[in-house]
């Protein structure tokens, strides 16, 4: 038990917290101590996050009603804090009264974007030190290794893959929430400690997946061995056969890199679990690593605004949203609430677990549907099936919108294509494709799919492609218009 006065420093078992420090029930400070680097503010944090990591791993067996009254509980605090400490957020949200509001009055806030949260940065955190310049400032002098703002505060940059760069911060308690929500299926099912995992990702200390698992890492419970997937393939492949993890995570892109790999007889190892994020996951993708691996593949939907959107946890090929964390609204191209079982345009995305730059209705451009079903796994967390796309990769051909579904859906189908780009051109599009596939069927399916919506004499080339390049996150954009 911490006892003391906030205007003296009080004493937290072996810790020495500094003036300021508020004391809660759980111990998830506002302010943190103040050791003298980075390393020891990380031992507090993974100290924290442990703690905080087992209550979470316990939410995965809560009932819907528990769910419905903790996401209410944090929707009014992340209000009520949003109005007293944010500029931005006080006009915004000035007739709603915090301490009555409850999900379903969701639909009368404003909507927020990312153009919003870029130009207006500086009213919408919640503290006044953290302006734009200063964490465009930290962020520009990161070297390889990630650092804390004020020695509370993780900024991290998005990709910018739908043509909009965002920044966004996290503070101590939602730093440690958005990791502990990432892992609580994949530590729940790792019962053996500690696992080696092995992470195949962007390698720059401003993005999210590099700067939280330099964070968390932890050799007592989770080895982790991140692996910049910028490197030589050769150079991936020599890593991974050096580790020999028992666990994987890497994009879609770079897990047909390690496929190919793997039946060259140059990548021998042997996971017992794949984890893709980031991008697209086929199911011929899929259904091929499973083979070549013997291993479950899991899909996760990881966004920088808001961490674990979406985990799959290997009883089948969907996801669970973090309902205890996040709230996904999925709506149509006009904002209206899409029943389960219908892809939405895009989702209205209100984060509970981050006060520093509080995102209420932020809207993404993910496509998503929710599933009625229940999992065997136990989990009542609301079931989506895997997010395969954005709406802003839609292409326009004089006046004539062809949604990228057109595309994904016939080149999702076809058995033997394991990845693929899509780049359009004047008059249709030219297709790169990795794997086997019968190009004449899919330029008549695609031509024809064209021809329905009002694209006149359409042109579909088709080529196959050893390689696609990156973008500075390790991504592949798969969808290129000609304003592009």
């Amino acid at each position: 038990m911490c006892r003391g006065r906030l205007s003296s420093r009080i004493r937290c078992g072996n810790r020495i917290l500094p003036k300021g420090y508020a004391v809660t029930a759980n111990l998830m400070p506002a302010s943190v101590p103040k050791p003298a680097d980075d390393a020891e503010l990380r031992a507090s944090h993974r100290e924290d996050q442990r703690r905080l990591s087992a209550r979470y791993l316990q939410r995965l067996h809560w009932s819907r009603e528990q769910l419905d009254v903790e996401r209410r509980r944090r929707l009014r605090e992340l209000v009520a804090v949003a109005r007293e400490r944010s500029p931005w957020h006080r006009r915004r949200l000035a007739r709603f009264e915090a301490a009555a509001l409850h999900e379903g009055e969701l639909s009368q806030l404003p909507v927020m974007t990312k153009e919003d949260v870029m130009a207006n940065f500086d009213d919408i955190v919640t503290d006044r030190r953290l302006t734009l310049s200063r964490v465009e400032t930290h962020l520009a002098g990161l070297d390889a290794t990630p650092r804390y703002l004020l020695e509370r505060y993780q900024p991290v940059v998005s990709g910018g893959s739908s043509g909009v760069r965002g920044v966004f911060v996290y503070d101590w308690r939602g730093w440690a929430s958005c990791y502990a929500g990432v892992f609580r299926y994949f530590t729940r099912d790792f019962t053996a400690r500690p696992i080696s995992l092995a992470v195949v990702a962007a390698g720059s200390a401003a993005h999210v997946s590099r700067a939280i698992l330099h964070t968390f890492s932890d050799p007592a419970t989770i080895r982790i061995h991140p692996v910049p997937i910028t490197l030589p393939t050769r150079q991936i492949v020599s890593g991974l056969n050096d580790i020999q993890p028992e666990a994987l995570v890497t994009y879609p892109s770079g897990l047909v890199q390690l496929v190919e790999a793997a039946r060259a007889g140059e990548l021998m190892i042997a996971p017992r679990c794949i984890i893709t994020a980031g991008e697209p996951l086929t199911a011929e993708l899929r259904r091929t690593a499973q083979s070549v691996f013997d291993a479950r593949v899991l899909n996760w939907w990881v966004r920088t605004e808001a961490g674990p959107m979406g985990i799959g946890c290997g009883h089948g090929p969907w996801m669970h949203l973090s309902d205890d964390l996040i709230i996904v609204e999925p709506v149509d191209e006009d904002g209206r609430a899409v029943p389960a079982g219908v892809r939405s345009a895009k989702v209205l995305l209100t984060v509970l677990y981050n006060h520093a730059l509080p995102l209420i209705r932020y809207e993404l451009s993910d496509e998503v549907t929710v599933l009625e079903q229940e999992c065997p796994c136990g989990s009542r967390h609301t079931l989506i099936e895997d997010v395969q796309g954005r709406r802003d990769d839609s292409f326009s051909y004089d006046g004539v919108v062809v949604h990228p579904h057109v595309f994904r859906s016939i080149l999702g189908r076809a058995r033997g294509i394991i990845e693929y780009r899509v780049i359009q051109t004047e008059r249709g599009a030219r297709i790169e494709i990795r794997g086997d596939a019968d190009h004449l069927e899919l330029r008549s399916q695609l031509t024809g799919a064209l021809t329905s919506l009002g694209v006149e004499d359409p042109d579909i080339s088709i080529a196959t492609a050893s390689a696609f390049e990156r973008q500075p996150t390790g991504k592949i954009k798969r969808f290129i218009a000609l304003s592009n």
